[in-house]
């Protein structure tokens, strides 16, 4: 989030509603754990400095799903992604954590950060994970970190290392358009499901979750979330709040313009943002028709130039919210002071 110089953001809980399966409920589970007790795999707060992106497809098929009849996944994805909100955060260095104690099989280093929409898909090949380290935990059991950042890892292949230990840092390694972790989970080479390794393929069922009963209580599954938002002098771009380089606001800037990106949208969704000036009257509102499919990430903003007497002093407001299934499903608020 960009600091706002002659301006004060103020900063509202993001409310996700919808935090479960599509039924809005979640069985049960009193499977027993069948294999290492996981830790989460980043030094992070899960729905306040990162965010899950994308989960692992069960589909057998060509579509993907994940492990709740979802769409946060995608075809053949086989780890869990946890992203960071944007490239400011990544240089300023984000842990990557070993999920469980284990020894250092394999790793690589060398590889340098860069977005793979700069690089293309053949300057990765064979190297897609970028810089990751490979944890052997016994019994066919592994762990694999990818898109670590180039130079940052702390471990050597045979060190033994304990759940939570530092690993390396969250980088733009390999095949990546955004920094984060992709975090894969394997027995005996063949990829398990963390929130589900005892569930069918083909069958949406949260069985035998290998997280640890802190970690398993901060991934409650989340149908969408907002990633950015904020308040800036002017246009905005995928691009721009990727590498948090947003136009500061200011009560005498050339416009006002409010942002939000959201991540995890699902086909049918209906968003809105709305500014609103200190006395009520609207500023500017955008509302985008049904999504014909499910979208990894978007970007909504919604503003006008600024008036010839400036903008009144006062608070100015800014609500997002996504409409599904004829309720709100995802909300932010926040708000500027000039």
């Amino acid at each position: 989030m960009p600091r706002l110089s002659s301006a004060s953001l103020i900063l509202s809980t993001i409310l996700l509603a919808g935090a479960c399966s599509p039924r809005d409920s979640a069985p049960v589970d009193e499977t027993p754990r069948i294999g290492p007790e996981l830790v989460l795999p980043v030094d992070c707060v899960l729905g306040q400095t990162c965010e899950i992106q994308n989960y692992v497809d069960r589909d057998p098929g060509p579509e993907a799903q994940d492990y709740f009849c979802a769409t946060r996944s995608y075809q053949a994805h086989n780890g869990v992604d946890f992203r960071i909100p944007n490239l400011a955060a990544q240089r300023a260095g984000v842990d990557v954590l070993a999920a469980a104690s284990g020894r250092v099989s394999r790793l690589r280093d060398g590889v340098p950060d860069v977005s793979v929409r700069t690089t293309g898909l053949a300057a990765v090949d064979g190297t897609e994970c970028g810089n990751g380290v490979v944890i052997d935990h016994g019994d066919g059991w592994e762990t694999q970190y990818c898109h670590l950042a180039q130079g940052s890892l702390v471990v050597g292949e045979g060190d033994e290392v304990a759940a939570g230990q530092p690993l390396g840092q969250i980088g733009l390694s390999g095949q990546t358009e955004y920094p984060h972790l992709h975090f894969t989970v394997r027995r005996d080479g063949a990829v398990i499901d963390p929130f589900a390794p005892e569930a069918e393929s083909d069958v949406c069922e949260a069985r035998g979750a290998l997280w640890s009963r802190d970690a398993g209580d901060r991934m409650v599954y989340r149908r969408g979330a907002v990633l950015n938002f904020g308040f800036a002098s002017g246009a905005v771009s995928m691009e721009s709040v990727e590498e948090a380089v947003i136009p500061q606001a200011s009560g005498a800037a050339p416009a006002l313009v409010a942002y939000v990106r959201a991540i995890g949208l699902e086909a049918g969704d209906v968003q809105h943002l709305k500014v609103t000036a200190p006395n009520g009257d609207l500023v500017a509102e955008t509302r985008i028709d049904p999504l014909d499919r499910a979208k990894a990430q978007y970007l909504l903003y919604a503003g006008r130039r600024t008036p010839a007497e400036g903008w009144a002093p006062g608070t100015y407001r800014a609500e997002y919210w996504v409409e599904r299934g004829g309720r709100r499903a995802l909300e932010q608020v926040f708000q500027i002071r000039f």
